[in-house]
């Protein structure tokens, strides 16, 4: 399974309005917003929106700033919005660990702050989980090695406590309007 990416979440925070790398940096150092998802440094962020660039999900212009030298400030292409779109609405997100920790937390995080309903988000989440941790509980009980058991119950573990925090999301955002 390929690491995550911010591609899609970069994309997501240019949909919100167009910015500069200093700008979209900023979104990954702040703990309030995705710094507790990503660690991300100012070369990493230029390196994905070249490559962004590249597949035409993104156009960097210039614009002078005032007191500051040139800046290529980024915005989102039609063809960048249909990507945005199809990893927003993903019908099978990965059960993986991982990757609910990351990506799962960054498409809530780009959703809410593009003012799309997250209670879909969270059920497609909460239904690849689901749908994995009961493979598992069937592959349990089909026996294999010691350290394949010991394997399989940390997983089965991990993910029945991401199935509680998902119905946990769940609740808090019927109990709120301000679910940030």
């Amino acid at each position: 399974m390929s690491t995550p990416t911010p591609d899609e979440t970069l994309l997501g925070l240019l949909a919100l309005e167009p910015q500069h790398g200093y700008q979209l940096l900023e979104h990954f150092r702040d703990y309030q917003r995705l710094g507790a998802v990503w660690d991300m440094s100012t070369s990493q962020i230029y390196a994905v929106l070249n490559r962004l660039e590249r597949l035409g999900y993104i156009v960097g212009r210039q614009v002078e700033v005032e007191n500051a030298p040139i800046r290529t400030c980024y915005a989102l292409t039609a063809s960048g919005q249909n990507a945005l779109n199809n990893w927003l609405h993903e019908p099978l997100p990965s059960p993986s660990i991982r990757r609910v920790r990351v990506e799962f937390i960054s498409r809530l995080y780009i959703a809410r702050l593009l003012g799309i309903p997250a209670e879909d988000i969270i059920e497609r989440q909460r239904t690849t989980c689901a749908r994995q941790h009961h493979d598992l509980l069937v592959q349990r009980e089909q026996g294999s090695s010691e350290i394949g058991q010991l394997t399989i119950e940390l997983i089965i573990a991990q993910l029945e406590a991401i199935l509680s925090w998902l119905n946990h999301i769940t609740s808090r955002l019927q109990s709120s309007t301000t679910f940030q």
